[in-house]
């Protein structure tokens, strides 16, 4: 039996997604595009409402590493949406 966190987590990124808009132009996609696969090995999308950017971060040092590339990951996504005002890494659990 699936967990109701699990669920209620793949109801909100189905919604984000279908917020986008258009194919392909959903906040992961965005991610995929200027992150590295083993910086995305190691985050996971949590939410984006209101142009924040919410991303789940395995590890303190994987955290410290993309805060020191936030400002220029923040202009990279801004180049794929200008929907993006701001970006909010915290440590979470990643599946």
């Amino acid at each position: 039996m699936e967990k109701i966190k699990d669920t209620l987590q793949s109801v909100m990124q189905d919604l984000v997604r279908k917020k986008g808009g258009v194919l392909g132009e959903d906040p992961e996609s965005w991610l995929r595009k200027v992150l590295t696969k083993r910086e995305l090995g190691h985050i996971k999308l949590q939410y984006f409402r209101k142009g924040i950017l919410g991303i789940l971060v395995d590890s303190s040092v994987w955290l410290y590493s993309l805060n020191l590339k936030k400002e220029d990951l923040l202009r990279k996504l801004k180049k794929c949406s200008g929907q993006i005002r701001e970006i909010r890494l915290t440590i979470g659990e990643i599946r």
